[in-house]
């Protein structure tokens, strides 16, 4: 009787471990480090080091704005998962923001974990966060106020009527794959939209490819610019710096992209609709979903 007791209560404990386990609440960034008085430029050439010393490939960087740097890396385990996952090319680049706040110089990663459920995808990429946590550091998980674990983030959008991961903007359609890769590059290499480019990754096993897309806009005002966006919605500490680039990714014979109401929201799932002490609210950016949607149209031919 004994014996089965203790079976029982092993049991019961193993039960109550893998639900607390599945019930971690999930960030979208982590601070690896801050430096007081340092130089963005410096620190993203220490960073780049770091990232290729513990196995990534630096496919692509950019300067979004004055004060600000972002680092595109990418490895086997991203790669792979994507390949296994649909529209898993989403998710097989991880982005590190280098920004200027303050006195400080902030170095922050999104979080492979949280962008995994976010993505759908088949695995938790766990590895990838703790190689990430290795080679740059992990000071702080952050950028959610609300509770969201890995099953939450599978199903998420930010309210009644807007975009899950699976509503797509659908921004062109072409006769092959190779095509449209080749549209997507012509694009970007016009500038069309105000657009360019900022890395490629070819998802391994599939015809699929992920461009990241920096979005300069046409003008001061044009609400799709990287720098319209986030001088409006990015004021908190740490800075969400590595929200950025936006992606097209071309998939068989068309160009889909996240839509931006799910794209910034899952970066700011607790920015409010109306009102805030910052004055970030998405009713700040009300009209960068469509000009988003709009700019990355232009690049690949819609």
């Amino acid at each position: 009787m004994k014996a089965y007791k203790n079976i029982f209560l092993s049991v019961m404990l193993f039960a109550m471990m893998t639900g607390m386990a599945a019930a971690e609440v999930l960030m979208p960034f982590v601070l690896a480090s801050k430096t007081s008085g340092g130089d963005v430029q410096q620190i993203a050439g220490e960073v780049k080091g770091k990232l290729t010393g513990a196995g990534f490939e630096v496919v692509g960087e950019y300067s979004p704005y004055n004060g600000a740097s972002v680092i595109v890396v990418t490895n086997d385990e991203l790669k792979t998962n994507a390949g296994k996952s649909e529209h898993g090319g989403f998710g097989a680049a991880q982005r590190v923001g280098i920004t200027k706040n303050g006195d400080d110089v902030e170095v922050i990663f999104t979080n492979p974990v949280y962008m995994a459920a976010a993505y759908r995808m088949e695995g938790d990429l766990a590895g990838v966060r703790s190689a990430l946590d290795s080679a740059l550091g992990s000071m702080q998980d952050f950028g959610s106020e609300k509770d969201l674990t890995a099953k939450d983030l599978r199903k998420y959008h930010y309210t009644v009527m807007m975009e899950y991961f699976d509503d797509p903007s659908e921004l062109a359609e072409y006769d092959s794959y190779e095509a449209g890769v080749a549209a997507v590059e012509a694009g970007l290499a016009a500038g069309k939209g105000g657009a360019a480019k900022v890395y490629r990754i070819d998802v391994p096993g599939k015809k699929e490819t992920l461009f990241g897309v920096a979005l300069k806009g046409t003008n001061a005002e044009d609400c799709s610019g990287d720098e319209y966006i986030m001088s409006r919605i990015d004021k908190a500490t740490p800075r969400s710096t590595a929200h950025l680039p936006y992606e097209i990714l071309v998939t068989d014979d068309e160009a889909i992209a996240l839509y931006a109401r799910f794209r910034i929201a899952i970066n700011w799932p607790h920015l409010p609709m109306m009102k805030s002490d910052t004055g970030a609210t998405f009713m700040s950016i009300m009209c960068a979903p469509a000009a988003i949607e709009e700019a990355l149209e232009e690049v690949a031919g819609g």
